[in-house]
C-alpha cells in the first residue's frame, strides 16, 4: 500500500502495487470529472473529456497528472484503454460513490 504514491519511496514490485498506483490518482480525477457533469454519470465519461480536463491544470489541481500517466505506463497499458477500464470499474460502484452509473 505504501507504494501507492511516489513520495513514500517504496518500490512497486508486485502487480498489485503497480495497479494500486495506477488507479489511485486516476479514480479521484475521474470522480471530479464526473461531478462537474450535469447528470453526474460516470458511465458517460469519455477518454477525450478526461484528456481535456487533464490539460486544464486548474481543474482538480491537487491531482498529480504525472502519476496518472506513469500508472498506465507501469502496467504496460495504453493510457486510453486504462482510462476506459477504470471508468467501467467505477460505473459498477457509482451509487456508493454518490454518482450515477
Amino acid at each position: 500500500i505504501l507504494g501507492h504514491a511516489n513520495f513514500s519511496g517504496v518500490p512497486r514490485e508486485t502487480l498489485m502495487a503497480k495497479t494500486l498506483y495506477a488507479v489511485d490518482e486516476l479514480c479521484g480525477f475521474l470522480v471530479a470529472v464526473t461531478l462537474v457533469r450535469p447528470n453526474k454519470s460516470i458511465g458517460e465519461v469519455k477518454v477525450k473529456s478526461v484528456k481535456k480536463k487533464l490539460k486544464d491544470k486548474s481543474f482538480a489541481a491537487k491531482v498529480n497528472r504525472d502519476e496518472i500517466r506513469e500508472g498506465a505506463e507501469e502496467l504496460g497499458v495504453p493510457f486510453e484503454e486504462h482510462v476506459e477500464f477504470v471508468v467501467k470499474a467505477l460505473s459498477k460502484v457509482a451509487p456508493e460513490l454518490g454518482l450515477n452509473p
